[in-house]
């Protein structure tokens, strides 16, 4: 008799409320969010400017931090975790793809790579193997020594992308990866980010406006007003 192995959630969400302060005034931004992202899950969050969909990624990737609730990844509730111990973890376990790149100018593709990997106990030469695996993945090893700004937009995401892979993180969060990009980078850009999840099982959580981009996810959930809903 078969029996089927049921893996718990690799992000788990219950009882997420976040809010700013504006002056006087506290502005609610999201709502009692109740969900669950399956481990190799490629999901990506629409809707509205204001909605709270990059909120939400800020506080699955540990870069904010929620008023009342629970995140539990990988096993970790992130909330309950300290500055320094929460900086830790997301050096380890969140890999970030920015609309924008945020690749460091002074810095050839190779060095913005391996940036978080000088944080590890690996040796120079185990860097430079891991550097060179990554570029040669997304199609950069003749690129490594060039700067950002002798790149075009897709190459400099592609270089943003090697770098959120580097440590081999748990989940992949990607904020508009394609909203900076020409149509024809954005659909190069997409075939990566499908390809990590499809072929090495990235979960990865996308925050776009494209409902192009969106087509290349598994599962599509909206964001109005802060409130969460599946269409």
């Amino acid at each position: 008799m078969n029996s089927t192995v049921i893996r718990p959630p690799i992000v788990r969400i219950r009882n997420l409320t976040k809010s700013y302060q504006r002056g006087n005034q506290n502005i609610p931004v999201l709502m009692d969010i109740d969900f669950d992202i399956a481990d190799g899950e490629f999901l990506a969050l629409m809707g509205p400017s204001g909605s709270g969909k990059s909120t939400l990624l800020n506080l699955i990737a540990g870069i904010d931090k929620a008023d009342t609730g629970q995140i539990v990844i990988g096993g970790v509730d992130i909330a309950l975790l300290t500055e320094a111990e929460l900086a830790r973890w997301r050096s380890t376990n969140v890999g970030f793809i920015f609309q924008f790149y945020n690749l460091i100018p002074v810095l050839t593709a190779f060095e913005n790579v391996e940036l978080p990997l000088l944080l590890t106990a690996l040796s120079r030469k185990e860097r430079c193997e891991h550097v060179e695996t990554v570029l040669r993945l997304v199609n950069l090893e003749e690129r490594m020594d060039h700067y950002p700004s002798q790149l075009s937009g897709g190459q400099q995401q592609r270089v943003a992308i090697a770098r959120a892979i580097i440590t081999d993180p748990t989940i992949l969060v990607a904020d508009e990866p394609t909203g900076d990009l020409d149509r024809l980078s954005a659909e190069d850009i997409l075939t990566f980010i499908d390809r990590l999840n499809r072929e090495f099982g990235k979960t990865v959580i996308m925050v776009t406006h494209d409902p192009r981009a969106a087509e290349k996810a598994h599962l599509v959930r909206h964001l109005e007003k802060g409130v969460l809903s599946d269409n």
